[in-house]
């Protein structure tokens, strides 16, 4: 399970093992968990946008990607009529950058070749204390935004049960980093009599749509994964919801979050929101995110507290000193 772990993170960490620069540390009055690149003087657990100009960026190329859950290209073309709306609204290109894993995602933001983009709930506390990521929306409704539950399926035809019928059994984590796929079960499970690690050994597929087919196909017994991953992917005929048993269901967390880079202009950054918040989605959006028809409001600091406490509560942190942790055992 640990080497698993540093393997995922392998390319983080080259990345994070660079060296800080250290008056930036000295001039903080703040950090809390951020990188040390990084300062939140005002207490809100985001990164403080630069006070100096020259730090600050308008794009004359936006560029936008979306977590990838599933396959990137399916979320290319989900998102196209929007990003050709943001080019018009912000006046300037928008192109949409597709990443292969959440690790490339947060890498992308860190080094400045990505300035918004959508982030699963896990990756986004990454995203914001190493990369600088500033949370602004979620996908919703006028009600609210939109959830998601942590579920654990088997198939219907297995003679699974209950949670702790999977001692010793094949179940399946996506990546260190996911919420549902890995720090929540970690939290929850072991208060349903499973304990990930002890009871069975993490197997990471690498994302939520790789572990419901790994389950469909009989490579695990078991899966945890995001349960609007699971419902997406029965609608569009990738499997048969029928063909499973959902064994577990999580109280809701926020989905993926859309974020910004902390040093885009306020002005420039200002625009783009307001672009975000205004925008529609046409039916084959809605059709394609469960209904939600909207980017709405959230902030980090409240709306992912959830999502951090859980992570606590399964002894795991968004920390840099968590990635270093790791890379000494490696």
């Amino acid at each position: 399970m640990k080497q698993s772990k540093v393997l995922a993170f392998s390319a983080l960490f080259a990345i994070f093992g660079a060296a800080q620069v250290a008056h930036a540390q000295d001039a903080c009055p703040n950090r809390g968990d951020l990188d040390t690149m990084y300062c939140d003087a005002n207490n809100d657990l985001v990164a403080d946008t630069p006070t100096d100009p020259d730090k600050l960026k308008t794009p004359s190329t936006v560029v936008f990607t979306y977590t990838p859950v599933e396959d990137p290209a399916v979320y290319a073309e989900i998102f196209s009529p929007f990003t050709k709306y943001l080019s018009e609204c912000v006046d300037r290109k928008v192109v949409f950058y597709q990443v292969q894993s959440n690790a490339a995602e947060i890498e992308a933001m860190r080094s400045n070749r990505l300035h918004v983009g959508g982030f699963s709930t896990g990756p986004t506390n990454f995203a914001v204390n190493l990369a600088g990521a500033v949370p602004f929306a979620v996908k919703g409704t006028a009600d609210g935004f939109q959830g998601y539950n942590l579920i654990l399926i088997v198939k219907k035809d297995s003679p699974f049960q209950k949670l702790s019928d999977l001692k010793g059994k094949k179940v399946a984590h996506t990546s260190p980093s996911s919420n549902s796929g890995n720090m929540a079960p970690i939290a929850l499970f072991p208060d349903e009599g499973l304990v990930p690690g002890k009871d069975y050994e993490f197997l990471y597929s690498g994302k939520h749509d790789q572990s419901i087919m790994g389950v469909n196909s009989g490579d695990y017994d078991a899966a945890a994964v995001a349960s609007d991953v699971f419902h997406r992917m029965a609608e569009r005929g990738q499997v048969n919801e029928d063909d499973f048993r959902i064994l577990y269901t999580s109280e809701k967390f926020p989905t993926s979050s859309f974020s910004y880079a902390y040093d885009l202009e306020p002005k420039f950054r200002d625009q783009m929101l307001k672009c975000f918040y205004d925008y529609r989605f046409p039916a084959e959006m809605q059709e394609a995110f469960d209904g939600a028809d909207r980017f709405y409001p959230v902030t980090y600091k409240k709306d992912w507290a959830i999502v951090r406490n859980v992570a606590k509560a399964g002894g795991e942190s968004f920390t840099r000193s968590a990635y270093d942790k790791a890379s000494q055992k490696k």
